[in-house]
């Protein structure tokens, strides 16, 4: 259920009015109830809309095509829409290549590149981040479906770069089978290994030293498994180019968790395998490692709070541990010996009350890169990144400058203890950047983005709301430059909250940018359940202490009332995913507090959603309605539950798609016609459903332009804000 929401400009005139009326729209279908009863540890839970769970049911599907006609004779009519619209494609139009998911093979660099207006992203190589008319394209998607329907998921380099392993899906289903391309001539060969990667468990692949096959992430085929289970049971196995893959080889798995999720990653002489293994999606990992000769060894257990382990180019493993350490620690461990008993600190966690040397106390290690005698330490602090140098003995070294309030995003060795690194601000388009380790100096690359838009006149100001049981929540609010506090400025406030999963700044866009030229205010939270300060701050959000998620986003909302950065009247939520739970508990709780909210993808019934197969996975953040304790969590705040009869809610705007594997779009389905029976404020509660689109990863372009149209001039509309054409 991890989505990202990517929004983004223009020089527009606006004026404020009061709310405009909304268009004629004609009223929701017809949505009978037909209550199923439920009994939970001695609790009944009656469901009026169980039947809207059936995708299948030609009801249902009748049901949703009355929604989405009538949502978008909403939407089609809103005056503003034509214009944002065109001005989107424009801006878009214009905005410069971007490079990411960057990876690099015996000096050799392989990335996606994303040209606009195309698509989808391109897979490139080039010979050199400072000679962008190197890139050669290795696969096109935009040339083999129709209209950007097919998507590279993900992708992996041969060793010396002969060949690349592609993952690919369609119309954003994320059920990806691996093709296989010739470098040098973008070639393909004859080699499909289906199901290589679903919404469930995600997919890997590591390719064999000597490029004869690779490993792979392998769910269960035919009639392996019950139907019930075909998502489930992920595996390791090895296909042999050339070879027929029903004829692959078992490698390790059959004894991992049902909701496993694997992750592969072979060291720099392909000599070594190491399997990363997720208990579902709740932060818990084991370790596998395969030496040369064939023999697995497990290195660590779920309980051992080792969150992440890579290959150094020393003969050694290094490993990002929590045990004891929620802000993480690095041990390096030789491969000689792999007992995690004999691991070595080597960058220790921050000492509270011991920010000596300047960096906060509650910084917490998010990733790490090891080099050629180096070891680069990215760490978070809040929402805003550093990096840190170390040598193998934890020495700390030269780093690299960053920009105030940015974030890495990636970093890359590419030998000699030298690295390519990615940073982004909320104002400025991202760029790499090349390290060189012996002289200590960061220089930018030739991979920079362009963008047609300039925000010299914004600004970012951190600030903390306090929450209902007295946490600082920091808060990164986007205003132009002299915005009066008034109470009277359009703002849009987004959370996530959830999985560790931490709120970075990245360049805002153009959906930003338009929001701004309206006299809005932007504010990014950074909310408990992430990893903004470590494990502590995720573990403060989930499970039974998820309602701490919710508390801190509506101590958000009141803080920028109680500021005057905004009023009730004047303000609007967005979410996805697992911020679409939190939007609708948010507007569940507190729906005098917001003017109109816009959720995608969002989880409502909290108690259903573990029957989905993305949904098992995630109990381990979640919870489970088996346990007592849990329930009684779930219940509490389910979203779905505590919609009110005749209640004043905002107005809504749901957005679902079809080919959404990761929450089932009954989700969205069931929390409408619910909401549209009991709201009695006379705001409309809408549903827009995609039948092209599935989480959000893999969406087209133009349907990213439609969807972004329709957010943007629904909040306008309710917001009172009347929008003006730019005059250049």
């Amino acid at each position: 259920m991890k989505s990202t929401f990517t929004i983004s400009p223009a020089i527009l005139l606006l004026t404020l009015a009061v709310a405009a009326p909304s268009p004629t729209i004609p009223g929701p279908p017809a949505t009978p109830k037909r209550p199923v009863t439920d009994v939970y540890h001695g609790v009944k839970v009656t469901d009026d809309y169980r039947w809207l769970e059936n995708s299948d049911d030609p009801a249902v599907k009748l049901w949703s095509a009355g929604q989405n006609a009538r949502t978008r004779e909403y939407l089609d009519h809103l005056p503003a829409r034509p214009a944002i619209k065109e001005r989107l494609h424009r801006l878009i139009a214009a905005t410069s290549a971007g490079y990411y998911d960057m990876r690099c093979r015996d000096g050799m660099l392989f990335a996606m590149k994303y040209q606009p207006p195309q698509q989808q992203p391109a897979l490139v190589a080039l010979s050199s981040a400072d000679d962008p008319a190197s890139a050669k394209i290795v696969f096109d998607p935009n040339t083999a479906g129709t209209r950007g329907s097919v998507a590279v998921d993900f992708y992996v380099p041969s060793f010396g770069g002969k060949y690349v392993a592609v993952a690919l899906s369609e119309n954003g289903s994320e059920d990806s089978s691996a093709h296989i391309f010739e470098v040098a001539t973008g070639r393909e060969l004859t080699d499909v290994v289906p199901r290589v990667n679903f919404a469930t468990a995600g997919g890997s692949i590591d390719w064999k030293a000597d490029n004869s096959g690779f490993y792979y992430t392998r769910y269960p085929q035919g009639s392996e498994r019950p139907p019930e289970d075909a998502n489930f049971y992920q595996q390791v196995y090895f296909h042999q180019l050339g070879a027929d893959p029903k004829q692959d080889t078992y490698v390790i798995g059959r004894d991992f968790p049902r909701i496993a999720e694997i992750h592969l990653d072979a060291s720099d002489d392909g000599r070594w395998l190491l399997a990363a293994v997720a208990n579902g999606d709740g932060g818990q990992f084991a370790h596998y490692v395969m030496d040369p000769s064939g023999q697995w060894t497990q290195l660590t257990h779920f309980e051992d709070g080792v969150v992440s382990a890579k290959f150094g180019p020393d003969q050694a493993l290094y490993l990002l541990s929590r045990k004891n350490a929620p802000r993480g620690q690095i041990l390096r461990l030789p491969l000689a010996q792999l007992d995690l008993a004999q691991a070595r600190l080597v960058v220790p966690q921050f000492s509270v009350g011991g920010a000596s040397s300047g960096e906060s106390e509650r910084a917490s290690i998010e990733d790490f890169v090891p080099a050629t005698d180096h070891l680069y330490v990215i760490d978070i602090d809040g929402g805003p990144s550093r990096v840190r140098v170390f040598d193998n003995h934890g020495k700390a070294l030269a780093a690299p400058p960053l920009p105030a309030v940015s974030a890495v995003s990636e970093l890359l060795s590419i030998g000699g203890g030298d690295v390519l690194f990615h940073t982004s601000t909320y104002l400025q388009p991202p760029a790499w950047y090349r390290f060189e380790a012996a002289s200590g100096k960061a220089s930018r690359t030739a991979l920079f983005e362009t963008s047609p838009l300039n925000f010299d006149d914004i600004e970012v100001v951190r600030q903390f709301a306090v929450s209902k049981d007295g946490t600082r929540v920091p808060l990164n609010i986007i205003r132009r430059k002299g915005t009066k506090l008034d109470g009277g400025n359009p703002t849009l406030l987004y959370g996530y909250g959830g999985y560790g999963i931490s709120e970075k700044p990245v360049f805002l866009g153009s959906f930003a940018r338009l929001w701004l030229d309206q006299g809005g205010v932007y504010v990014d939270a950074n909310l408990r359940g992430g990893g903004e300060y470590g494990e502590e701050w995720h573990h403060a959000g989930n499970l039974t202490r998820k309602q701490n998620v919710f508390d801190d986003f509506l101590a958000s909302a009141q803080f920028l009332i109680d500021q005057r950065y905004t009023s009730p009247a004047h303000l609007a939520i967005l979410g996805g995913s697992n911020g679409g739970l939190l939007m609708g508990a948010a507007l569940t709780e507190r729906p005098d507090l917001f003017r109109a909210v816009v959720s995608e993808v969002g989880i409502y019934d909290m108690l259903r959603v573990e029957l989905d197969p993305n949904g098992a996975f995630n109990v381990t953040e979640f919870g489970t309605v088996k346990d007592p304790d849990q329930f009684g969590a779930l219940y509490a705040y389910s979203p779905y539950h505590h919609v009110k009869n005749g209640a004043a809610y905002p107005a809504i705007l749901f957005l679902t798609g079809e080919n959404d594997h990761r929450v089932n779009p009954m989700q969205s389905r069931k929390m409408i016609a619910r909401l549209q029976s009991a709201n009695r404020s006379g705001h409309p509660v809408l549903l827009r459903t995609t039948s092209s689109a599935g989480h959000g990863m893999g969406t087209a372009l133009d349907e990213e332009v439609e969807q972004t149209a329709d957010i943007l001039s629904f909040l306008w509309h309710q917001l009172g804000v009347k929008y003006a054409a730019a005059t250049k």
